[in-house]
């Protein structure tokens, strides 16, 4: 045919590589198509079963996943309304004037499941939920003023002895003495 011996080899070997990867193509087809009636017969079982049983046994786990995730997804969304609600509910706490160290107190021991929401997030029937706040948690509710003394009624005087300077002040040894000392005679030091 008049083709080089280099030629020739590399065509025998490119005939070889071809032959070879049929070859193994082959063996895989073959074991596959071994494991075939192993297969069919997995197949005729769980015909079977399902026309015994009347239900199919991946449809059964099917609906078992679908329920445990449509109960996770209802859990998810109760979980996100129980904090809308408990964060309404701690406005609301602020707002009619618990304590700020009492607030985590009173969260912990009122249910704010039965509270509703209106669309933006706001308590309803707020101001009945304030009432309701204002009696039952009295006690937490901070006072912001104080009642001074009645200034055109000043206290009596105790009796306490007058003294005319400061260095007889300072002379009492008694700490809590001249303390009083002090008080009592405020205008020798200037206040």
């Amino acid at each position: 045919m008049g083709i080089d011996a280099d030629k020739v080899d590399e065509i025998i070997n490119a005939h070889v590589e071809v032959t070879d990867a049929l070859k193994e193509e082959r063996d895989n087809y073959k074991k596959d198509a071994e494991q075939l009636p192993t297969v069919q017969k997995e197949l005729d079982d769980l015909k079977k079963a399902t026309e015994k049983n009347g239900h199919d046994p991946y449809k059964v786990k099917y609906d078992a996943l679908k329920e445990e995730f449509d109960q996770y997804k209802s859990d998810v969304s109760a979980e996100k309304t129980k904090a809308k609600k408990d964060a309404a509910y701690r406005a609301l706490l602020k707002e009619v004037g618990i304590s700020d160290k009492r607030i985590d107190a009173v969260m912990r021991v009122t249910d704010t499941n039965e509270l509703e929401l209106d669309d933006d997030g706001n308590v309803r029937k707020a101001d009945d939920v304030k009432k309701a706040i204002k009696d039952e948690w009295a006690d937490f509710i901070v006072t912001e003023h104080s009642v001074g003394a009645n200034v055109s009624n000043p206290p009596a005087n105790t009796g306490g002895k007058k003294y005319s300077s400061k260095k007889e002040i300072m002379a009492i040894t008694d700490s809590a003495e001249r303390q009083k000392a002090i008080a009592e005679n405020h205008e020798l030091f200037g206040f």
